[in-house]
């Protein structure tokens, strides 16, 4: 699911960036350690399985440690921009580090894939959301049979 979910979102990054990038720059912000590093290092042991290539593209994956942080989320968003100019950017872990990290993918035009379940991430659609993209089920979907 994740990988054709990535896919999709890196297909369609294509038609939106200039036709001369010789590379496509994945940002893969994960909890590698604090709290949420059991989540964080099952999630980077998924991103083994994103396509090398698309269209012909070499897609880089640019791993980051955001340490279940959501200051050091931020940080590490803005270093990959500057250093990497990502066009695509997945995570963070955690609902608190994803709604830290909305502001500078707005401000950067940068595609975003959350990991974390917490539907305000991405509904009601608006001028931000519009950026945010999640992989979880609803959390009221899973709150509900309980």
């Amino acid at each position: 699911m994740l990988r054709s979910v990535l896919s999709a979102c890196l297909v369609a990054q294509l038609f939106a960036a200039p036709s001369f990038a010789a590379d496509i720059n994945v940002g893969i912000l994960l909890s590698a350690t604090g709290p949420a590093a059991a989540i964080g290092n099952a999630e980077r042991n998924g991103t083994a399985f994103g396509p090398a290539e698309i269209a012909g593209k070499k897609v880089n994956y640019l791993f980051l440690d955001e340490a279940s942080d959501a200051t050091a989320a931020v940080s590490a968003l803005r270093k990959l921009h500057e250093e990497s100019k990502i066009d695509l950017l997945i995570g963070p872990t955690t609902t608190p580090g994803s709604f830290a990290v909305i502001e500078p993918a707005v401000e950067y035009e940068t595609p975003m894939i959350t990991l974390a379940p917490v539907n305000a991430l991405v509904a009601p659609i608006d001028a931000r959301r519009r950026w945010v993209f999640k992989t979880t089920t609803n959390d009221d979907h899973e709150a509900t049979p309980l």
